[in-house]
């Protein structure tokens, strides 16, 4: 299989309310998204980011599981300076998001910190002197 995630879907509790925090407070920019569609795609660097209402979602891959990605998957935004940390996180907060662990040095020697979307999914906002994943 070739090492590549070409989309990662958020089961999203309210579509219109993630579309206006990922896109007018985060700037994410949309592909091809009109008004009353069903699910929103977002072209980002190297993958690309869906929203899609939950209960679709799980009739979709007919399975069953919580609502809120917490306890099962975080997202990461590597940024080149701890400066960046600060002023991304701040970026989400002004969006809407929780900031649930404020930025900090951390125990690998670089410095993040983690805030929560309006479905709960967690963000991880890191720099990382060591490998540059920006």
């Amino acid at each position: 299989m070739k090492p590549k995630v070409s989309i990662i879907t958020l089961g999203v509790a309210d579509l219109e309310t993630s579309l206006r925090f990922y896109r007018d407070g985060l700037g994410l920019p949309t592909h091809d998204y009109e008004d009353g569609a069903s699910i929103v795609f977002f072209e980002l660097e190297g993958t690309w980011l869906s929203l899609y209402p939950l209960e679709k979602l799980r009739d979709e891959a007919e399975v069953e599981w919580s609502a809120g990605g917490t306890q099962t998957i975080t997202l990461a935004r590597n940024v080149g300076s701890p400066a960046e940390v600060d002023a991304t996180l701040a970026e989400a907060e002004q969006a809407g998001a929780a900031i649930v662990k404020p930025a900090e040095p951390t125990f690998w020697g670089g410095y993040s910190g983690y805030f929560s979307d309006p479905d709960g999914y967690l963000w991880e906002v890191a720099h990382n002197p060591f490998t540059d994943l920006t």
